[in-house]
């Protein structure tokens, strides 16, 4: 005899997939890159009513709605550099049907060059995976999200510093740069996930604060972090600061030095302050900082945005003496493998950097674009040269966005593995400078850790030089 209400039995399964899921229970959704079986942080699953779901650094979304448990599902799969097939409409995406408890699995092809490792700042790293009971004793920093990275081995140790910082009680609540240490070699893996360890510098309350307390109106930016001997052999930590007014207008520049007690950057000179009689800075070092020695045996310190357009020898002594540093000529434009198109880099101070790659036996770019597309700011290149002056090219895009911004890549030569061909680079991810996009929860502001493998066939156009 059937049933007189067959749809009963449906009806109750649901207000029980909704009962366990509201109790806490969530659905694991991991997704993997196709091939290769490796997490993909930063990719966004969107169902058809707009709620937004983002991998976190194991790949991992803790999926909880509890109006679509046991029901199938589509999900949009928006992933920067991966991707699934496009349907007969267009829509890339996938059809799953969540359950509490169980684990679901969706692969994407990577279809840029660079792979993408994790997020290395901010909050929430294994957010996701938290959720679902995992990654339990993974530290908050206390940092939400911050600007571009500088970065130098100094006394042993590896100094990170990062510009204007968001914090849980205020949007940028930390205007004079954040900092921390970390082991020289502060990565364990060159695959995802990766687990940053920082030893964030702090306040007597253990919370983040300000390391470029530099006197004067308005936020301290700071840039070319160098560790460079003194004349007693005595390593120094240096860079230069900017003052800046609001909005953006730089008002002065000059010099800092770290000290070692109080854990900050001090003023060692002003060289420059805005005025009618001089309204533009003199050059001075704003950018990556790289050592090289010449053919004669000099060791230089270059200050790159990418490409080195500054040098002065790689000494405290000189580093302080404005009469001491030299101007080079940088290219304005690289040509792009294949149809030689001009690659702009772009001008300011968030263009990218170099460095020697022992593996390949040359110096090797990674840069931004100025006005690429699809994202104006968000299309990244590599380049290689037998010398850091050049001649470089031709370029390979490496990375490309959609509609989001990706500048000021700092290239880890220092990190990869001897004698390998991997090369790390991370930049910061953000809506700003971009068409009104959707801030990427988590992960917008922040430094995201990308590796290239030179010996792909696909990096083969920039390498023929």
């Amino acid at each position: 005899m059937k049933p007189p209400f067959p749809a009963l039995g449906v009806v109750v399964l649901s207000f029980l997939a909704v009962v366990r899921a509201s109790a806490g229970e969530a659905c694991r959704i991991e997704v993997v890159e196709r091939g290769a079986g490796w997490p993909v942080p930063l990719v966004e699953l969107r169902t058809t009513h707009q709620v937004r779901f983002v991998t976190d650094n194991a790949g991992v979304i803790a999926f909880d709605l509890p109006e679509l448990m046991g029901r199938e599902t589509w999900f949009d799969v928006i992933g920067h550099g991966y991707e699934v097939p496009a349907d007969g409409f267009g829509y890339r995406g996938v059809r799953l049907t969540p359950r509490p408890g169980i684990t679901l699995r969706i692969e994407v092809q990577r279809t840029s060059i660079a792979r993408r490792l994790g997020r290395l700042t901010g909050a929430g790293l294994f957010a996701e995976s938290q959720k679902l009971g995992h990654e339990r004793d993974w530290p908050e920093s206390g940092v939400l999200g911050c600007d571009s990275v500088q970065t130098a081995l100094h006394r042993g140790r590896r100094f990170w510093l990062w510009g204007d910082t968001t914090l849980a009680r205020y949007p940028l609540g930390i205007f004079d740069s954040t900092a921390a240490f970390s082991a020289g070699q502060p990565l364990d893996r060159f695959e995802p996930p990766v687990r940053p360890a920082y030893e964030q510098v702090t306040d007597d309350r253990g919370a983040p604060r300000g390391v470029a307390p530099i006197a004067g109106e308005g936020p301290t930016w700071i840039s070319a972090v160098a560790s460079l001997p003194d004349a007693g052999g005595e390593a120094r930590l240096v860079a230069s600061y900017v003052k800046i007014r609001p909005p953006l207008e730089a008002r002065e520049w000059g010099l800092c030095v770290w000290n070692e007690n109080a854990r900050r950057f001090e003023r060692l000179k002003s060289l420059w302050t805005k005025s009618d009689a001089a309204p533009n800075p003199p050059p001075h070092p704003e950018g990556h900082v790289v050592r090289w020695t010449d053919e004669a045996g000099q060791t230089w310190l270059l200050v790159g945005n990418p490409f080195p357009f500054l040098r002065c020898p790689a000494t405290f002594e000189a580093w302080q003496d404005p009469a001491r540093w030299e101007p080079l000529t940088p290219p304005a434009a690289i040509p792009a493998a294949g149809d030689g198109e001009l690659v702009k880099p772009h001008t300011s101070a968030h263009s990218g950097g170099i460095g020697w790659h022992p593996w390949r036996k040359r110096w090797v770019a990674v840069f931004m674009q100025s006005f690429g597309k699809p994202s104006a700011f968000g299309e990244v290149w590599y380049a290689e040269a037998k010398a850091p002056t050049g001649p470089w090219g031709p370029a390979v895009k490496v990375l490309s966005h959609e509609n989001y911004t990706f500048y000021n890549p700092c290239v880890h030569v220092e990190l990869s593995p001897p004698h390998s061909p991997i090369l790390l680079f991370e930049g910061t991810y953000t809506a700003q400078f971009a068409n009104r996009p959707s801030p990427t929860p988590r992960y917008d502001y922040n430094q995201i850790l990308y590796r290239l493998d030179l010996d792909d066939p696909r990096l083969g156009p920039a390498q023929e030089r």
